[in-house]
């Protein structure tokens, strides 16, 4: 962190400022904000004044002032400790004194560069300190500590190293390119202190953060331990707070220091698999029958689990959860077949509407809680076997037609989404799935489009209807020519109610009748002459 060696301090002549310097309630000094320095720093640079204008500035104004500069007299030594300025480079004796320039000539504005940018602060009671602690700091200013030696030695074990042998005189430590002055004189302004809790409850994660990095540099034991309670109990703010907390305590815990208690906000050590845990989730929002609770909570789950899957280390917890979707699915599959079959009963429109009312809203939610795993599936690639198993529903497909179109919209809302998946490349069924999946599900759909326009929040109709158009144009030609000639017939009856196709339409027509891309009887006798040779 920074090198360290004995020295002495020679004196010569400096500046004394008072700042702003907080006491606690031991009586040591600690080191101000960076506010403080930078204030400090500005008092002494010369550009930050305001030019003066000589052509508005009277000559016997010039004068006065130059002849009560030159009668000042030098201001004592302050009691209390200061800020002391190094103009020559050299660190203030213990008792500086000021001496006030002499105005004359106007000298030539210096360089920004060759400003003077060291700072002295002097803390502690020079009174009693037996021990001068030099910090040179990379931003250009240096911190001198009066401490007691045997503060530093008992709660630090690299100033123990340093000062295990007795010195003569008045040692002067110097620290060179520290890193962050300012808390390393606040980590030695700790050691005075008897509660730390009470110091670190006022700060902040980050200066706490930066307080626990220099209180492991100087083997402040008390110090890290007291910066772990604060940082175990203290809220962590954002994403990227976690991880700086997590990667400074990680680093504790390589060199040994017990860290378990803060690190159990981001680890576990229960036995239960992820599987369970997962499964226990989408049990819960599946069974959920607070409307307004299951629709908030279905983006979010939906959205940690696209987390997951961008993880390139979550290929083993991206199986467990497709098996745990799946098993999901199976459950809303037979239930939903088991309300299609009860709400297709010849009996079931002339029961009240106190018994029919819960089988609808029931036969929703499960067609809901379908369309939602299915998304899961389709975003996660792992739809390919959902496809196979919706496009062999005949039982369901045939009593979809026997229910009222409000009660069996929402199941085409899950036709549309693998439509729309295969369209995308999403989904990649065999040619046969995908097949008679349109050959079983597309007219339900097409039956139910005008509700599905204006009853699904989510529906998208032009997403939907490239998706059927592309999972058409994925058959061979004659398939398309057969499926297309029936959607003809269909939108040429119902319109806006019917999904707009013109696109596949067109391209199925050029394929066929434009630019016919291989002879029909060239490619028979191409596979004709393959068979035989194998």
């Amino acid at each position: 962190m920074a090198e360290i060696r004995l020295t002495r301090l020679e004196q010569g002549q400096t500046k004394i400022r008072n700042v702003p310097i907080a006491v606690t309630p031991e009586g040591f000094w600690c080191c101000p904000s960076p506010v403080g320095f930078q204030k400090t720093l500005k008092s002494q640079n010369p550009l930050n004044k305001p030019k003066p204008s000589h052509a508005s500035t009277p000559k016997t104004t010039f004068q006065k002032k130059q002849t009560q500069l030159t009668d000042k007299k030098p201001t004592p030594t302050p009691s209390r400790p200061g800020i002391v300025f190094d103009e020559k480079r050299n660190l203030g004796s213990d008792t500086p004194v000021l001496n006030a320039p002499v105005v004359g000539e106007r000298n030539p504005r210096p360089k920004i560069e060759n400003l003077p940018r060291k700072v002295s602060i002097e803390f502690g009671e020079p009174g009693t300190s037996d021990l001068k602690v030099v910090l040179l700091g990379k931003q250009g200013f240096a911190v001198r500590l009066s401490v007691h030696k045997s503060v530093l030695v008992e709660n630090s074990s690299f100033f123990g190293e340093k000062l295990w042998e007795p010195l003569p005189g008045s040692p002067h430590l110097e620290i060179n390119d520290c890193e962050d002055v300012e808390i390393y004189v606040e980590t030695v302004g700790l050691m005075y202190c008897k509660e730390l809790k009470q110091r670190l409850i006022k700060q902040n994660v980050s200066r706490v953060l930066r307080i626990l990095k220099v209180a492991e540099h100087l083997g402040f034991n008390s110090c890290i331990q007291s910066c772990l309670d604060y940082l175990e109990a203290a809220p962590w703010v954002g994403d990227e707070e976690e991880e700086k907390v997590v990667s400074s305590v990680l680093r504790l815990q390589g060199e040994g220091i017990g860290v378990t208690p803060v690190l159990k906000r981001v680890s576990s050590n229960t036995s239960n698999p992820p599987k369970d845990t997962i499964s226990h989730i989408l049990e819960m929002v599946l069974k959920s029958n607070e409307e307004r609770g299951r629709r908030e909570m279905k983006p979010v789950v939906l959205k940690l689990l696209r987390e997951n899957n961008c993880l390139p280390s979550s290929s083993g917890l991206a199986d467990i959860c497709n098996e745990t979707i799946y098993s999901s699915c199976k459950s809303c599959l037979n239930s939903l077949l088991s309300l299609f079959r009860e709400a297709a009963e010849p009996e079931f429109t002339n029961m009240p509407m106190v018994v029919r009312e819960p089988v609808v809203k029931k036969l929703a939610l499960e067609a809901d809680n379908l369309s939602w795993l299915v998304e899961i599936l389709a975003e996660r690639q792992a739809a390919d076997e959902f496809a196979a198993i919706w496009a062999s529903q005949q039982e369901l497909a045939s009593l979809h037609t026997k229910l009222p179109i409000v009660s069996r919209h929402r199941v085409s809302c899950i036709t549309a989404r693998l439509f729309v998946g295969i369209g995308r490349g999403e989904i990649l069924p065999p040619k046969d799935t995908r097949h008679f999946l349109l050959r079983m599900w597309l007219q339900p759909l097409i039956d139910d489009y005008s509700w599905l326009q204006h009853g699904c929040r989510s529906f998208d109709r032009k997403v939907v209807e490239e998706g059927i158009g592309r999972t058409i144009l994925t058959l061979p030609l004659e398939d398309q020519q057969s499926i297309l000639l029936a959607w003809l017939g269909s939108f040429l009856k119902a319109g806006d109610n019917c999904p707009n196709l013109q696109r596949a339409f067109e391209v199925w027509w050029r394929r066929t009748f434009i630019r016919p891309y291989v002879d029909q009887g060239s490619l028979i006798q191409s596979d004709t002459s393959t068979t035989a040779r194998e």
